[in-house]
């Protein structure tokens, strides 16, 4: 599972042949939820709030970069790497 950026101790990463929706993995200690890229939604699981925060956060200012990563790994392309949060 390709690791796209790492953050103040937030990984993110796109699973390689994913399903619609477009999504993204964000995973904090023993934490991990998969996050819907365009809703900012999580779909699935849990990770703190002030990490899950952090990752929309992150996921607004690449909101375009991260559906292109999603489409690029659903096709089994490498899905590249996208600047950290500052």
């Amino acid at each position: 599972m390709p690791e796209i950026c790492r953050f103040y101790g937030i990984i993110i990463q796109i699973y390689y042949g994913d399903h619609p929706p477009a999504h993204f993995h964000a995973v904090y200690g023993e934490h991990v939820a998969k996050i819907a890229i365009e809703t900012l939604d999580v779909i699935e699981g849990s990770i703190p709030p002030r990490a899950l925060n952090l990752g929309r956060e992150w996921a607004k200012l690449h909101n375009r970069e991260l559906l292109d990563a999603f489409q690029r790994a659903a096709s089994f392309q490498p899905p590249g790497k996208i600047a950290p949060l500052d």
